[in-house]
């Protein structure tokens, strides 16, 4: 029988959701909207096997054809990012991160980290981490000036503190890092390099970002985001770390790895290898920069003075609106973005000065950047006049425009989008 027999009300919760994608301009930069062949393999009967172990060293019978698929999904992020060794089976980017400082420190070692507020990452060592409880975090900043990484200061604090582990990556940092001043500092204080490029995967693999994974001891990443995958992580890594990752991975923090995602995993790494993927990250950036350009000419601040990836993080003071206030707004006209800190924000993490803007989901839509340009105008009509309410209608009007010209999954039938969770999307 299919869901809508079986569970009506999860089968409308998922069908309403399809239709807010379809009908949404999706701006938040850690999301993306993946293939229907991701879609087919999330869905498949890979889910119902237990595969404990790796491919050929495993604890169960019967595991010859999810050994296929997670050596087909090793030597596709292999090939994709010039690694050394590649674990697959992290459930996501926190999980990665975890067993990547369980497998190079011990409990108590220090980690010099980039700051949440200034672009980091809950898992880079906030206080409200379990991490923070394990390890000892040292949190640096950008410089305010030019809104990049003090690279001075973090020598200078590496020396002071002589961590364990260098960390670098971000959640909401728009700048191009400099890998090898990074390894350069972590070689005069003997520690360990790591990097997460969770957010920019796609961008590094389609070589169009600086590429850590060649340089560093650990690399970490989810496979969603800009690589255009199901949501999962991965760790990347020397060979001589090889042993310490899996182990940790298996059994140090999870169990049996979720096939099915393993699968999903394998076959957006495919699509990344084919040569149609680098144009589509090639019109991320350039979608971002045109973004940008039109975002301050409505005077919108732009925190580290530019954008060298997929994302925005934007200043919201001088509009006299905090970044929840504008999230609220911006969802009333079906524009979708998150509320975000920003660098030693005075507000809460609730309601902070931010927001944080990205293009790889509407571009994956179809978007070039004479519609970002649209979409900057739209938020800049809609902040400038929240309270406005033929305003608003005007807007949501342009935004039923746009994703009509590009829509979103229109392979669905009726059926199928009443059906999403109950068997893979096959044939239409």
């Amino acid at each position: 029988m299919r869901l809508n027999d079986t569970d009506p009300q999860i089968s409308t919760a998922i069908k309403n959701e399809l239709q807010r994608q379809q009908n949404a301009i999706e701006l938040i930069p850690s999301e993306n909207f993946c293939s229907l062949a991701v879609l087919e393999a999330l869905g498949s009967v890979l889910t119902n096997k237990y595969a404990e172990g790796y491919p050929g060293n495993r604890y169960y019978g019967g595991t010859e054809n999810v050994d296929t698929v997670e050596d087909l999904a090793r030597a596709r992020a292999k090939q994709l990012f010039g690694a050394e060794h590649v674990n697959v089976q992290p459930l996501s980017g926190a999980p990665a991160n975890l067993a990547a400082y369980f497998a190079l420190l011990n409990p108590g070692d220090t980690i010099l980290g980039m700051d949440l507020s200034h672009g980091g990452h809950l898992t880079h060592g906030h206080p409200v981490t379990i991490m923070a409880k394990l390890f000892n975090f040292i949190r640096y900043k950008t410089d305010r000036t030019s809104g990049l990484i003090d690279y001075d200061n973090l020598r200078q604090m590496a020396r002071e503190n002589k961590p364990k582990l260098i960390l670098v990556g971000y959640s909401a940092y728009s700048r191009e890092i400099n890998y090898e001043k990074i390894k350069e500092i972590a070689d005069e204080v003997n520690a360990y390099t790591m990097a997460d490029i969770a957010h920019i995967a796609g961008l590094i693999c389609a070589g169009l970002m600086n590429n850590p994974v060649p340089l560093f001891d650990v690399v970490t990443t989810t496979t969603h985001k800009t690589l255009r995958g199901p949501r999962g992580g991965m760790i990347m890594c020397k060979a001589k770390w090889a042993k310490q990752i899996d182990k940790t991975v298996f059994p140090g923090l999870q169990g049996g790895p979720h096939m099915h995602n393993i699968a999903a995993k394998a076959v957006a790494f495919k699509e990344a290898l084919e040569p149609s993927f680098k144009n589509y990250a090639e019109q991320i950036m350039k979608n971002a920069k045109a973004f940008e350009k039109r975002l301050k000419e409505h005077e919108f601040t732009i925190m580290f003075g530019a954008t060298d990836n997929h994302l925005l993080l934007i200043d919201l003071t001088n509009k006299g609106l905090t970044g929840k206030q504008a999230q609220i707004t911006l969802d009333a006209v079906q524009i979708t973005c998150n509320k975000n800190m920003i660098p030693d924000d005075p507000r809460n993490p609730m309601d902070p000065s931010g927001i944080r803007l990205g293009t790889p989901a509407m571009t994956t839509r179809g978007f070039i950047e004479s519609d970002f340009e649209l979409i900057a105008d739209l938020i800049n009509e809609t902040l400038s006049n929240p309270d406005d309410l033929e305003s608003r209608e005007n807007v949501k009007k342009q935004i039923m425009e746009l994703t009509k010209k590009y829509p979103l999954y229109p392979e669905l039938t009726t059926i199928q989008r009443t059906d999403l969770a109950g068997r893979a999307l096959l044939s239409p």
